[in-house]
């Protein structure tokens, strides 16, 4: 275990304040930088345009991340090659290059370059009433869940026997030929099988240093050959992603006899007993079944908890302390974190790995609020003196995922200690499956790509103050993962306890956060570590805590109770929430109930909580009506001059266009005077506060999506804030309908058409192109296209011998000139229109490089017949396909026609004005009488990503958040030309348009080929538009 030392991302921080230049100004370790996914067939050039765009969007770096699709052969020269292009490229820019270690995630298989040699491929138990029968099974999931390999060894057989309400009687270690009285079950050790996600190969065994070292001699050591030499200054770190152990699985019901798959290794029940004295395969079955009466099992307790060591000490501490040597960061992120279940089944614990990590993470997928992840990576970069923590964010949420939804969940996260931003996902391509690759591309493909760095200069000045000095956080809560783990048991039986636990677990976290109360977790393995010699304030690691809550935890280690012993009797509060804990180290001891009784407790309850709480507290935040604010969290450090304090939103709004606000006073602790530093536009600004009781109190007004950044310099001061003096507004009438510029061409998709095989019949009926294409596979005894699938370096395939050929019907209201088709491989079309063959020399690209543009023959009035014949073959992609041009799309259910494009627009949904599929730019054109003076525009509401504004063809600012609205000052009397550009978004083009299923919020490669209920051969297309007029003000002093 060690606490951070050398490795220093931030370096600027050793200045003794934060200058105004590099608040205004923030360079490139205080910005993000995304998953740049590697999907394709490399090519420099390329990549090296790609990083000067990121540039552009206000990124500071990059992730080289290898993704589905990529063509280039991992870790082989010319890949290095590349690494090393993109790492001096971005030097030369002073930007970070980040790397990734793992072709795709769950990193340990290097591809399944480690894992091709079985001694180092994960290791399950199998426990089963089937002796090896031949019924292997099959996975090609993307993680280490087990499935029965039937390639193993038999470790022991048992004879269980339940009692009637189904929980363990008794049970004895048997012969493999003696018979059973009660169920006869049988312990194998399997070595997994084969999985196409590991490209053929398997995942690798984290809980075997050998196997750990393995990897990081063929990954790691070669990332040192190649790019070594700018460790810690352009190459910052290491991304490990998602290392787990084989999943550990539950009995639905305790008398059922389904295959049970547990984590274990070769050398297990050794060490387990070097570490324990017992011997772990006399007590295997209570890891699966609960004893009566409410028994609790030690051996059950004693399997997790080394478990939970046995990886962390293989994989965290093997990598981390490799990259501690050389002079890198480890980052990256566990495996689900959230939950005491979640961790329980992939790690253990999640803590625990973060003593190796120089910069802990987490995965944010789907816009989630897992404040329970964020805060246990929080705690852990808290106790070791880490510089931050990472966060892989943004992921999973569909091609209609705004600046605002961009913006809100950075913000919540940054409250609790996100310091670098992994943006998920920017392609390098959209070739193929690439493009279900988890949208949207935070990328070039996207339309308002070049605006992003509206996004990235708020979070980086967010940064350059919260990086500095040391937090202020006077709670700690031992966390409750162990006790959780004496109910790993049948969920019949164990189920509703573990609910409540986990429940109670979520609640804490929640109580705590909005009820202005910041804490720690306190991990019991970590504990005597990081804290030798207890007493008060408790010393874990670099924090000192006034205050130690146990939430309701049965049992606690022999060292928490050495140490909040210590800590009791030397003055220091330690809160019982719940029961008084019965066991010590899983086996009844009174000493919990000793210390229960010596302490504070209190019940399970928030306002319990919160008021024992009250006089820790450092900040508070209150709604004008005095209450606690429900959706606000904060975090509070300590800089050598001053504080910097960091308020956000951490719950979705209502709703994103409707303008509310909450006026909030922030009480701080001690009499300071605030300014205010505003993220947004990088001015520093007085603040509205006042003194009370020897208490600083600030007011502010915070609209949904707001955040709000003060510095708190020591003692008071007079006030300099100024009440904004209030104006009178006239309105300014604006048209109804408006002259509209589009940026690109519209766009028919094209995704529904006949098809054939080699020449066989069409079909009798229009396929979805997906659908066709997996139906041709099933045909020809090919692997089906999905989400999990081999890579195509390792795929060796000769030219495809096969052709399939589209027929697509084009129905169109007026002949129409000029039109292109836009299609992936277009070189290697055969493409007819109406029988007059096209000449497929491609004229330019569409959204991204990948899909060529060719131009076509005159679409005449009525239905019109467009055949595509592609090569075919296990490699070969069947895509949509788009017409772009001059003119309207009319849709109804799943039927398309071409129609003369409007020559207004209405405000409302672009998407019933002949605009359905369309995902570039609309800028919406209008004149108005303005007096002389200053006005204010509003646009209240609108979908896509943002707005910016223009008076007179000069760019006025954007409106983006709310209230929504933009002040334009001294504009003069007469008639001004006012623009709204609209930057929408690809997901009507591009996305799960056949995606019934509403409220699915798993947008990833899966999602566009549901079936049943779920899917829906109507097009399923959301509104984009300025939904409704804006509103002008003319404004009067």
């Amino acid at each position: 275990m060690f606490l951070a030392e050398e490795y220093m991302l931030y370096k600027k921080n050793y200045l003794s304040t934060l200058s105004d230049e590099l608040f205004r100004s923030p360079t490139s370790e205080y910005r993000a930088a995304p998953f740049w996914a590697w999907n394709c067939r490399l090519e420099e050039d390329e990549l090296l345009r790609q990083i000067e765009i990121f540039h552009e969007m206000g990124f500071g770096g990059f992730h080289m991340h290898v993704r589905t699709g990529m063509d280039t052969e991992y870790l082989s020269d010319e890949f290095m090659h590349l690494i090393r292009s993109c790492t001096d490229k971005a030097k030369s820019g002073k930007m970070l290059a980040w790397l990734y270690d793992e072709d795709r995630w769950p990193s340990g298989a290097a591809g399944g370059i480690v894992t091709k040699d079985k001694r180092f491929r994960a290791r399950h138990l199998l426990f089963t009433v089937r002796p090896y029968d031949g019924s292997a099974g099959f996975t090609d999931d993307s993680t280490s869940r087990g499935v029965r390999s039937e390639d193993g060894e038999l470790l022991a057989c048992y004879d269980i026997v339940l009692d009637s309400d189904g929980y363990l009687k008794s049970y004895r270690r048997i012969g493999e030929n003696d018979s059973a009285e009660g169920t006869k079950w049988y312990a194998y050790l399997e070595i997994s099988g084969a999985n196409p996600w590991y490209n053929g190969q398997a995942y690798l065994n984290t809980l075997d240093k050998k196997a750990v070292e393995r990897f990081v001699e063929v990954t790691h050591e070669r990332y040192k050959e190649v790019v070594g030499d700018e460790f810690d200054e352009t190459v910052p770190a290491i991304f490990t992603d998602e290392p787990q152990f084989t999943r550990k699985t539950l009995m639905d019901n305790s008398t059922d006899t389904d295959d049970l798959i547990m984590p274990w290794t070769d050398d297990f029940a050794k060490t387990y007993s070097d570490t324990y004295s017992q011997d772990i395969m006399e007590f295997l079955p209570e890891i699966f079944w609960d004893l009566p009466d409410g028994k609790v099992s030690a051996a059950r307790y004693r399997y997790h908890d080394h478990i939970a060591e046995r990886f962390s000490s293989a994989f965290a501490d093997t990598v981390g302390g490799w990259c501690r040597e050389n002079g890198i960061a480890l980052t990256g992120h566990m495996m689900d974190e959230p939950t005491l279940e979640s961790q329980t089944g992939a790690l253990g614990e999640a803590m625990r790995s973060y003593r190796s990590f120089g910069l802990p993470g987490i995965d944010m997928l789907c816009s989630w609020k897992e404040y329970t992840t964020a805060k246990q990576a929080q705690s852990a970069a808290h106790q070791f003196g880490y510089e931050g923590v990472l966060s892989e964010l943004y992921g999973v949420t569909d091609w209609d995922f705004d600046f605002r939804g961009h913006k809100l969940n950075g913000d919540w996260q940054a409250a609790l200690g996100v310091t670098v931003r992994v943006p998920h996902l920017s392609w390098v391509s959209m070739a193929g499956e690439a493009k279900r690759d988890y949208p949207a591309s935070i990328n070039y493909q996207s339309p308002w790509y070049k605006k992003y760095s509206c996004v990235e200069d708020h979070f980086a000045r967010v940064n350059t103050a919260m990086t500095r000095g040391v937090p202020i956080v006077k709670v700690g809560v031992i966390h409750p993962v162990e006790s959780f783990w004496l109910h790993w048991g049948p969920n019949d039986k164990s189920g509703l306890i573990r609910e409540e636990l986990d429940k109670n677990f979520q609640d804490l976290t929640k109580w705590l956060l909005f009820g202005s109360i910041d804490f720690d977790f306190i991990s019991e393995s970590l504990l005597p570590g990081l804290c030798p010699h207890a007493d008060a304030p408790l010393r874990v690691g670099e924090m000192k805590y006034d205050v130690i809550v146990v939430p309701g935890c049965e049992t606690l280690r022999s060292s928490t109770l050495d140490r909040l012993e210590k800590f009791r009797e030397d003055g220091g509060r330690v809160i019982f929430l719940g029961e008084a804990p019965t066991l010590e180290d899983a086996q009844p001891s009174d000493r919990g109930e000793r210390l229960f009784k010596n302490s504070e407790h209190i019940p399970y309850q928030r306002a319990s909580l919160l008021t024992a709480l009250d006089r820790s507290r450092t900040v508070c935040i209150r709604d004008d009506d005095g209450y606690l604010s429900d959706g606000l969290i904060y975090q509070l450090r300590e800089d050598t001059d001053s504080l910097w304090l960091f308020v956000a939103h951490a719950v979705e709004p209502y709703d994103c266009n409707i303008t509310n606000f909450d006026d909030i006073k922030i009480t701080v602790k001690g009499e300071y005077s605030p300014v205010i530093y505003d993220t947004l536009s990088g001015e520093i600004k007085p603040a509205e506060f006042d003194y009370l009781n020897g208490n600083t109190v600030i007011s502010a007004r915070l609209f949904d999506f707001d955040s709000l950044l003060l510095r708190l310099y020591n003692g008071r001061s007079e006030r300099q804030y100024a009440e904004p003096k209030k104006l009178e507004d006239k309105e300014i009438l604006v048209p109804y309908e408006t002259e509209y510029e589009l940026d690109e061409p519209n766009v028919m998709l094209l995704d529904m058409a006949r098809f054939a095989l080699d020449g066989d019949e069409l079909s009798e009926h229009e396929e979805e192109l997906l659908r066709a294409d997996n139906i041709c596979r099933e045909k020809l005894g090919f692997p089906l296209r999905s989400g999990a699938v081999m890579q195509p370096w390792v795929i060796h395939e000769p030219v495809p011998e096969h052709k399939i050929k589209l027929r697509f019907t084009i129905d169109s209201a007026l002949a129409l000139d000029g039109v292109s088709l836009a299609l992936e491989d277009a070189e290697k079309a055969q493409i007819t229109l109406n029988g007059q063959a096209v000449d497929n020399t491609v004229t330019g690209w569409y959204v991204d490089k990948s899909i060529k543009t060719v131009e076509l023959p005159k679409i005449e009035q009525g239905e019109n017949i467009l055949d595509i014949v592609l090569p075919f073959g296990k490699r070969t992609n069947v895509e949509w396909c788009y017409l772009l041009g001059d003119f309207g799309v009319e849709v109804r259910g799943r039927l398309k026609k071409l129609v003369k494009r409007p020559e207004k627009l209405a405000f409302g949904s672009i998407v019933n004005q002949g605009l359905p599929f369309y995902g570039g730019c609309v800028t919406y054109r209008f004149g108005v009488d303005c007096p002389s003076g200053d006005i204010k525009i509003t646009v209240p509401h609108y979908d896509g990503a943002l707005t910016d504004i223009f008076v007179d063809g000069v760019h006025a600012g954007e409106i983006i958040f709310p209230p929504y609205e933009l002040e334009l000052k001294n504009i003069g009397a007469g008639r001004h030309e006012i623009a709204v550009k609209l930057y929408t978004n690809r997901r009507n083009a591009f996305g799960t348009v056949h995606l019934y299923e509403r409220k699915c919020h798993w947008i990833g490669p899966d999602a566009w080929r549901t079936r049943e209920s779920k899917w829906s051969y109507e097009y399923v297309l959301r509104d984009i538009g300025v939904e409704s007029a804006p509103v002008i003000y003319s404004l009067k002093k």
